[in-house]
């Protein structure tokens, strides 16, 4: 069974290597463990099989692992985020910029375009934001 690019997590290897000795310790305890406890494990597993980690071509594709620059409609100024999860990322030391979840408004818009293209999506208050994606490159951690 394969995944979609919206399957896959992108993950730093500090991020990754912090998710696989969470399972290690949760997975080596002996005796009864509670459904919170298995609960975890199971998404942690999830996770896991889900998880790409490492560098990402370089080749202008918006996806998770990305630095992405946007320009929001009528604003000169720029916008520059990496596309990853943010509770996964969270606690890794490597990532000093602002991460947008694929899965919030803005990075469903823009996963899958490249540099160049316009975008537009509807804020949960019901405005529309448009924009246009300056640059899309790897993350270097």
């Amino acid at each position: 069974m394969s995944t979609s690019s919206h399957d896959t997590l992108w993950l730093t290897q500090a991020a990754y290597d912090r998710l696989q000795a969470e399972l290690g310790e949760l997975t080596s305890r002996t005796g009864d463990v509670g459904p919170q406890t298995e609960a975890r494990i199971l998404e942690l597993k999830s996770i896991l099989r889900r998880a790409e980690v490492g560098d990402k071509p370089d080749d202008g594709l918006v996806e998770p692992g990305m630095i992405i620059v946007v320009q929001f409609g009528g604003d000169a100024s720029t916008t520059t985020f990496l596309l990853a999860q943010r509770g996964l990322t969270a606690d890794d030391a490597d990532i000093d910029i602002d991460v947008y979840s694929p899965t919030s408004p803005l990075g469903e818009a823009i996963i899958g375009k490249y540099a160049g293209d316009g975008f537009a999506y509807e804020t949960p208050t019901g405005r529309l934001i448009e924009g246009e994606i300056i640059s899309a490159t790897p993350f270097h951690g």
